[in-house]
């Protein structure tokens, strides 16, 4: 009896050792308190695909053989700062200031039967942009996936504000420009940071042809209707 007694005891013992031990690989390697801060801050390296979306003009297309259409993709980086207000258990406000350079490609081509490309326009942009997203996630132990959507302010300073004879360059853009965003991501809880991979897609609202041709060549703006900004990015943020 003596020796049963012994055994349970030490049975629960081990028991209670192994469920402590369970307990402790358990605990998420960045507390849980990291995400009950109300401020969190960090910062993004990002990769982009910009692109135009294209409306051809029927009146011009209809009485000239000049047809516009989207040119071939170019990466382009993002820079961000990332600053985190956490509202709930499940909801976050983020705010990402910050800079992004790319190039976006308009080939022109003819409409004869083997269509011709000729003088594709390569217009590089930089962008100062400050995007204000609401994010809903939910933690699982070390992971966090989530879902954005908000909005997305972005000045091309490198737009330009006429002509120039040294680029051969016959779209001219307006600078401001708001987007809307959504995407989504996954967190990953290590020890001291935060790691999240996130895929958003951003799009123009506003048409961002400049309806100013160049004296030389007005075929190239009188031939689209509008031109809407186009853009996927991936991110890596860390906070």
């Amino acid at each position: 009896m003596s020796f049963s007694r012994k055994s349970l005891s030490l049975a629960a013992v081990m028991l209670l050792a192994g469920m402590g031990l369970t307990a402790q690989q358990q605990v998420p390697s960045d507390g849980p308190w990291e995400d009950e801060k109300f401020f969190n801050a960090g910062y993004t390296l990002g990769f982009n695909l910009m692109t135009f979306s294209i409306d051809p003009s029927a009146e011009f297309t209809a009485t000239d053989s000049i047809y516009p259409s989207r040119g071939t993709v170019n990466p382009g980086i993002n820079i961000h700062l990332v600053l985190n207000f956490r509202l709930n258990q499940f909801f976050d406000v983020r705010l990402l200031p910050g800079i992004s350079f790319g190039q976006r490609n308009v080939n022109f081509s003819t409409t004869s039967p083997v269509d011709t490309v000729f003088s594709p326009q390569k217009v590089e942009s930089s962008f100062i942009e400050v995007p204000l997203q609401l994010r809903y996630g939910w933690r699982m132990q070390n992971i966090k996936p989530y879902i954005i959507g908000g909005i997305n302010y972005r000045y091309d300073f490198y737009a330009q504000e006429k002509y120039r004879l040294e680029r051969p360059v016959y779209l001219r853009l307006n600078r401001p420009d708001l987007y809307y965003e959504a995407g989504a991501g996954v967190g990953f809880y290590m020890s001291g940071i935060r790691l999240s991979v996130e895929l958003k897609m951003s799009n123009g609202i506003a048409d961002v042809l400049a309806h100013d041709p160049h004296p030389e060549y007005t075929e190239y703006c009188n031939s689209i209707e509008k031109l809407k900004s186009r853009m996927w990015v991936l991110s890596l943020h860390f906070e």
